[in-house]
């Protein structure tokens, strides 16, 4: 399982997300542009020591990234505009997480590429959680799931 994150706006989200997936083992990609100018060095800082605990792939656009797994994983975009919600959702070990932009998801286009998209039911009149806290959320579900169909540890 993988996670890829959209066109990121926010840097310090990028780390926390890179620590998340240091600690639960799963590897990261980034689809660019980005909202801000890389720089390893702040990324560094806001990853704190985990930037080197993962492996870490970047993607020049939306379509090299989707050039690169179609057909070889399917593409799950979590976003308040899913159409099953992840509790009700049958992950697979190959999926890919798809987490749009914090400031905009991600364009119909993209959307409508994705093999499934999947939201978290939250109280009527709020909009979404932290990029972060939603991924770590259907992470947590996702690994749950694939650990209970296999009889060995997943991470």
């Amino acid at each position: 399982m993988k996670i890829a994150l959209y066109q990121p706006d926010i840097p310090q989200n990028c780390g926390a997300m890179i620590r998340l997936c240091a600690c639960i083992g799963v590897d990261l990609e980034i689809i660019e542009p980005c909202g801000f100018p890389w720089n390893e060095k702040k990324i560094r800082q806001s990853a704190m020591d985990y930037y080197d605990k993962i492996i870490i792939k970047r993607h020049s656009s939306w379509g090299k990234f989707y050039k690169q797994h179609k057909g070889n994983n399917r593409i799950i975009l979590m976003s308040t505009n899913g159409a099953s919600a992840y509790t009700n959702f049958n992950f697979e070990q190959n999926d890919i997480l798809l987490a749009g932009r914090e400031s905009a998801g991600v364009p119909d286009d993209v959307h409508d590429m994705v093999d499934k998209s999947i939201y978290i039911p939250m109280k009527n009149g709020l909009r979404s959680l932290n990029i972060v806290n939603a991924t770590a959320m259907i992470l947590g579900e996702a690994i749950r799931q694939i650990e209970s169909l296999n009889t060995s540890l997943y991470i």
